[in-house]
């Protein structure tokens, strides 16, 4: 019997899930594509910007080297070298003042805000392009793909996630979802990807 391989067209032509995942390949080289451009205007690498929009973006508790090398799942030592030439050209301030001095968080400099308005909107092209779908489109390809996110961070293959289905403030009802931290149903639409409050079970 032929071993399945998903790169082979013949073999889409008869799996539907294989065509599913050749498409999300091709959706994460525009990603890749958008980013790389955006970083050779810019003058940093691709994971630079990814670091910069990351910790702009989140709490203190989840920027620091550890977390990024989870988040991105790159090493530590990738992570390290990212944040030493991003602290050279002055876009980061790093933060020693917890009580483990080994160990710091990273916040931005002035600088590096304003870099990371500029760096934040390499992905709008891509947005524009979803946003042309109609509401009922674009419900159910958020619902598939929260639920993928969540299924692949169960399976391990996603190590970090901070979506409803992983919190413990989560609630799966008959009718829907809920959440006990805000005490609501949430619509499909309002379930998050990237909570802030999200806590593990």
């Amino acid at each position: 019997m032929k071993h399945k391989n998903i790169f082979d067209p013949e073999y889409q032509d008869q799996s539907i899930s294989g065509k599913v995942v050749i498409g999300l390949e091709r959706i994460s080289e525009v990603f890749k594509t958008l980013l790389w451009d955006k970083a050779k205007v810019l003058g940093i690498s691709p994971i630079q910007i990814q670091l910069l929009v990351f910790i702009h973006n989140h709490k203190e508790s989840l920027c620091n080297v550890s977390h990024l090398a989870k988040e991105f799942n790159i090493t530590k030592p990738t992570v390290s070298d990212a944040v030493r030439a991003l602290d050279k050209k002055g876009y980061l301030i790093k933060d020693y003042s917890s009580s483990d001095n080994r160990s710091y968080s990273i916040q931005l400099s002035q600088s590096g805000k304003q870099l990371v308005e500029e760096a934040a909107d390499f992905i709008t092209p891509l947005q524009g392009q979803i946003e042309y779908l109609d509401k009922k489109q674009l419900e159910a390809l958020f619902e598939t793909l929260s639920t993928l996110i969540y299924k692949l961070n169960r399976s391990g293959i996603l190590q970090v996630q901070r979506t409803c289905y992983g919190c413990k403030f989560y609630q799966k009802e008959k009718q829907g979802h809920y959440c006990n931290l805000m005490e609501k149903p949430l619509s499909t639409s309002e379930i998050r990807l990237d909570c802030p409050e999200f806590e593990k079970p």
